[in-house]
């Protein structure tokens, strides 16, 4: 599908007025709201301690929902934007980054359940102009728990100043589909795994290839709206946030030569499309959870292919596998938490959950370093508060990157 209908497409979906950039003025701080859990919940001073000194040098901005049958919390702290400091909008949209990963994974899975889409079929079989027989061995369950062995595309610059100057320009999914495949495959297809955008870029084609639909209007229709998901849309090539947002902000070199934040909000995330532009609210990403977890997206066999690791390892660090098919998973307080996390500038965003659905955490951090190497304080703590410190046995960090091999606890009453 040609990307000036995609964007047209993706655009008719939007709700709400967008709003434009802010001023950067200093830092000041903002009190935290929070609603009292139900039933007592013994986590949540943890969790007002986790967002209670916003905003500060790490974030702006903490939006949270936990619930579950082990307690339900919500909370915000920090400014809608540090020009007028208002409080932050606990109501507010924000970029949802690599969430938009189980989306997309759910509605592939869902064309599978429903015989579209074969899991063991091979991408390039579905997209012959596009996938070179260089890669023609990567089948559609390869690319959506990144075992595909394809790497990423290139994109201009290297450094958050040169991303902030190329901030407005659109990138086409099958362009980079082809930069990427331009070059020698990282490892054969099913024997590692890399975490990286690109399968989710592919999938997304998949999507669009087998429907003969546009990706946006097929996950509207069968996510979005089917869940009431109003305030969760893609924004196509618009850089705006449309509606109600508290302003990201990002740590980078200013014209003046200093280092300090810039307003990041405005941005936009046609490099991420499939995997990665999704906007949405934290009670929309906590609707979609639970329903995620009950089975009431992905129905029947299709959704084991979301909580099942790959019997490989990672391609960078040799830890044992931890990304499924749209989830990754991680081990603390001693049991699984399956979810996701996502960063895009100025905002970190993560689903989580018990497999049993007994405790879920939704939040927005608005990080001002939310693409760096190291996971947001913030967040980190939000994490722990909720499930519990990692298992020592557990290789990599709280995230993305922790494998986990035990099974989860009976909920609590």
């Amino acid at each position: 599908m040609k990307s000036t209908t995609r964007t047209l497409l993706a655009a008719a979906l939007v709700v709400g007025v967008a709003a434009g950039p802010a001023a950067l003025p200093a830092l000041a701080s903002a009190p935290p709201h929070a609603a009292s859990a139900r039933p007592a919940d013994p986590t949540v001073p943890a969790l007002e301690a986790a967002i209670a000194k916003l905003p500060d040098a790490t974030a702006t901005a903490a939006l949270v929902r936990v619930g579950g049958a082990e307690g339900v919390w919500r909370g915000s702290s920090g400014v809608h934007d540090l020009n007028t400091n208002r409080p932050a909008d606990p109501g507010a949209r924000f970029r949802a980054g690599s969430v938009t990963k189980v989306f997309t994974a759910a509605v592939a899975l869902q064309l599978a359940a429903e015989g579209r889409l074969d899991l063991d079929r091979s991408a390039r079989s579905y997209l012959p102009e596009l996938i070179p027989a260089s890669y023609g061995k990567v089948t559609v369950r390869e690319l959506l728990n990144h075992t595909h062995g394809i790497p990423a595309p290139d994109f201009p610059g290297n450094t958050v100043e040169e991303a902030y100057a190329n901030r407005f320009r659109t990138y086409d999914p099958e362009d980079m589909v082809r930069s990427a495949t331009s070059k020698k495959r990282e490892f054969a297809p099913g024997t590692k795994q890399h975490y990286l955008n690109i399968g989710y870029t592919i999938a997304g084609l998949l999507i669009e290839r087998v429907t003969g639909d546009s990706y946006e209007h097929q996950l509207a229709r069968r996510v979005l709206k089917p869940l009431g998901l109003r305030d969760t849309y893609s924004p196509g090539a618009d850089p705006r946030i449309s509606g109600r947002h508290n302003h990201g902000y990002q740590t980078m070199r200013l014209d003046d030569g200093t280092t300090g934040l810039r307003d990041v909000s405005v941005w936009s995330a046609t490099d991420g499309w499939a995997a990665g532009d999704l906007i949405s609210t934290t009670a929309d990403l906590e609707r979609f959870t639970k329903a995620l977890f009950r089975g009431r997206v992905v129905r029947g066999p299709l959704l084991r292919e979301m909580f099942t690791l790959p019997k490989v390892t990672d391609f960078g660090s040799g830890a044992p596998a931890a990304y499924s098919a749209g989830l990754s998973m991680k081990k603390l307080g001693g049991r699984e938490v399956w979810g996701k996390t996502g960063g895009r500038w100025g905002y970190n965003t993560a689903i989580a959950s018990t497999r049993d659905g007994c405790r879920t955490l939704v939040y927005s951090v608005n990080s001002t370093d939310a693409k760096g190497q190291d996971m947001n304080e913030v967040a980190m703590n939000l994490w722990v508060a909720a499930y519990g410190k990692p298992d020592p046995q557990a290789s990599g960090r709280v995230g993305d990157h922790t494998p986990a091999a035990v099974p989860s606890r009976t909920c609590r009453s």
